[in-house]
């Protein structure tokens, strides 16, 4: 990562942040079930486009998630495209399924 990038896990928030220079600048969000931690959404802010933080981002996101046990799911298409370039966390990713996609539909809808 470049100078003054930081990635945390927002543990409180359910979403791993990237922030630059102190200024939160995009997020990935998640939901940990059954040994498993799904990732759902990934957002950057448009003043911090091209700088390839999504991928920063996911890469880190997903490094901890190894390190916690975890398995990934990716439900977000910016994880899945993200899984198919790198090949080192294909033995922890499990596949999308209907249950989850439904867990995930029902806290969007809790979310408003």
């Amino acid at each position: 990562m470049g100078t003054g990038q930081l990635v945390r896990n927002a543990v409180e928030r359910h979403r791993y942040e990237i922030s630059v220079d102190d200024e939160l600048a995009g997020f990935t969000e998640y939901v940990d079930r059954d040994g498993q931690r799904v990732f759902y959404h990934t957002e950057i802010d448009d003043r911090f486009a091209g700088r390839g933080l999504a991928t920063a981002l996911i890469s880190d996101a997903l490094s901890d998630t190894r390190a916690e046990g975890k398995r990934i799911v990716p439900v977000c298409p910016f994880v899945a495209k993200y899984l198919g370039k790198h090949d080192d966390f294909a033995d922890i990713a499990d596949p999308v399924t209907r249950e989850v996609l439904a867990e995930i539909r029902a806290l969007n809808q809790r979310q408003g």
